[in-house]
Parts: structure tokens; sequence; C-alpha cells
């Protein structure tokens, strides 16, 4: 389970209130958050390592390889290399995968087994290795002992007959954590716990009131609820919204759009329609908004991402998160506090 970004943001929040100790706006927050989950998410590594070393405990819950590895269970993944026959013939390679079996996008982090045809794990060699025993027909690389070279996120695989079928096994880079929002009617920021996704349409009150290139005129006093769109430019589907006319029954304006389904497949610069029957009472007159590059999550402050480390890292997250923010604000008492007590945790699950 994933650590609720929201009740990190709110608990540093709380923390610097009460120590009097400034401010940290959602951006800050947003930026340190990303190089504390990469500092936790790397010393799992070292932890691992460290814990193989030492006797362990075999009861259930106090068994601290299994433990770290639960941890790291989080980002382990599986894709398909590419081949590439490469710009040198007698050099081909296989590219990292970007995209995991379940059709994500991913970022590759660290790699695992690399297998051919999901059944032989080609062994791994270093440059030197790799290209000596290809001269000794004894030692040489077959489909049944392959091997592979990995420089440069290029996986150098050895027969060259092996042309397909490489399969990855590595850990994703955690995805950087997003405490979005909206800004509320006396400025205040307003947390926005939808899922945030490039492509998305900024869903919440009035997001695309200021899109609006065809206002109608002809609507009665009204709100509409879950309006969906008649027609589009695009390829979008889905888009469904909640529609305000305001003035003169029989002459009123949409006054506000609120996105309460934000739908898929929409991109800046596509018009999207909405049929004058379906909201404000009257017959005649379309409303048509123009998307823009600011009414997509890519290029505003909507939608969030959870922290994706393990729930029980969330006060370790948070302590991390303070002593960074101890140096926003230039306290070196705060900053002192949260380092020993990050250092005491760290000795106490080592010892």
């Amino acid at each position: 389970m994933a650590i609720n970004v929201n009740t990190v943001y709110k608990t540093v929040l709380l923390i610097l209130n009460k120590e009097e100790r400034g401010y940290v706006t959602p951006d800050e927050f947003n930026k340190i958050s990303a190089q504390v989950q990469l500092e936790i998410f790397e010393q799992y590594s070292q932890d691992l390592n460290q814990q193989l070393r030492v006797p362990q405990s075999d009861n259930d819950y106090a068994d601290r390889v299994a433990n770290i590895d639960e941890k790291l269970a989080i980002f382990k993944t599986f894709g398909t290399a590419t081949y590439d026959a490469a710009t040198v013939p007698s050099n081909p390679y296989f590219t990292l995968p970007t995209t995991d079996i379940y059709g994500n996008t991913v970022e590759f982090y660290r790699l695992g087994a690399v297998v051919h045809k999901d059944t032989t794990e080609l062994q791994r060699l270093q440059r030197m290795e790799f290209y000596n025993i290809q001269k000794s027909p004894l030692t040489k690389s077959t489909e049944s002992f392959p091997t592979y070279l990995f420089e440069n996120e290029k996986l150098f695989v050895k027969p060259d007959s092996i042309t397909s079928n490489i399969g990855v096994n590595f850990l994703r880079k955690p995805l950087d954590p997003r405490w979005g929002y909206s800004i509320g009617s006396v400025g205040q920021f307003v947390y926005d716990s939808t899922v945030y996704g490039e492509s998305l349409i900024n869903t919440g009150t009035g997001t695309l009131t200021s899109s609006i290139s065809t206002n109608p005129s002809d609507k009665n006093v009204t709100i509409s609820t879950g309006v969906v769109q008649s027609a589009t430019s695009g390829l979008g589907t889905g888009l469904t919204v909640t529609i305000t006319t305001s003035g003169v029954n029989g002459s009123a304006n949409v006054t506000t759009i609120d996105v309460t389904s934000a739908g898929t497949g929409y991109i800046s610069g596509d018009t999207v329609t909405f049929a004058g029957a379906s909201f404000g009472g009257g017959v005649g007159g379309d409303l048509v908004i123009t998307l823009t590059a600011a009414n997509f999550n890519a290029n505003s402050t909507y939608g969030s991402t959870q922290i994706e480390l393990d729930v029980s890292e969330q006060t370790e997250f948070i302590l991390r998160v303070l002593f960074y923010f101890g140096v926003v604000v230039k306290d070196p008492q705060i900053i002192q506090v949260a380092a020993s007590q990050v250092q005491r945790d760290e000795i106490n699950e080592k010892s």
C-alpha cells in the first residue's frame, strides 16, 4: 500500500506550523519528496546486502530479508527487450523495455535477470570476458548457454542468432510524488485527489471555463450535470461536465464548466462541442470549447501521485522531508533533530 501524499504534506505542515518554522509550498514539497523517495528506495539495496551477511529470524514478520524484499517487490517488473540491428551490423543489441507486461509506461532503474524464451537465463559478463570467450569453440556462447553484456543501457547478446524473445526483469524507478492542487476562492491550495496523468484534462470546478470559444446565449438559468460531449474534432471520448448558466431566462450565458470525468484521448487544440439541447433548458446554440495546454495535468497543478513506498516507511519519510525543510526555513535546530532521529532509526533497524 502506498503512502498517502496528502497525509504526509498535512503532517509536515502541522509540525512546521506548531514549531513556528515557516511554510512550505506544494511545489517545494513535491521536489523534496521526490528526492527523499529516491534516497529511501536506493537504501533498500544496501540494507538487503547488509542483512544477507547476518543471521536471520525465520519467524513471521520478523525476517528482515523478506521484509526488505517486500518493499522492493512494489517496483519489480518484467518487460520484453527490443532487437535493434544497430548502425554497425556486426554489433546488434537489444534496447531495454519502456513498458512492462501490463502495458504501463515505466522508467528503468536497475537490471535483474535476463532470460531467453522465458526458460533460459543469460549469463552477464564484463566486456573482456564477453568478447574473449567467443574466441574458443569450447567456451563461446550458444543458445543453450547465452551470455550478454550490459553497457550504455543496451544489452549485447551472444550468440548473434538470438534476435527476439529476450525478457528483462528489472526494478522500475518510483513515480515522483505529486501533491496536486487547485486555487480556492480565497487563494488557498485545495488538494486534488485525482490520479495524475500527463494527458488527462484537469478535473474540478471551473477547469474549462476559460476555454469557451462559442458561448450560446439562449439558455434558461440552470445547472446541468452529467453533460457529455456531442462531438469533437479529435479522438477524445468520455469528457463529462457540469455546466452552469446565468442571466435572464431564454438569454443566459454559460458561466462555469466543471469537469467531472476527464475522459481519454484529448490533446491541446481539440474543439469539443456540447449540444445545446443537453443543458440550460434551451434547444438552440451549442457550447464549444477549445482545449489548450493549460487544460491538461502536465501543464497545471492538478492531479496527484501517491508516494509509492511501502506504508511502513511513512514515519521515516516524514522525518527525512522535515530534514530538508529545515534547510528551506534556515533553522539549524530542526535539521539536527530530524537528522538525529533518522540516524537513530537506521541504527535500531540494522542492529
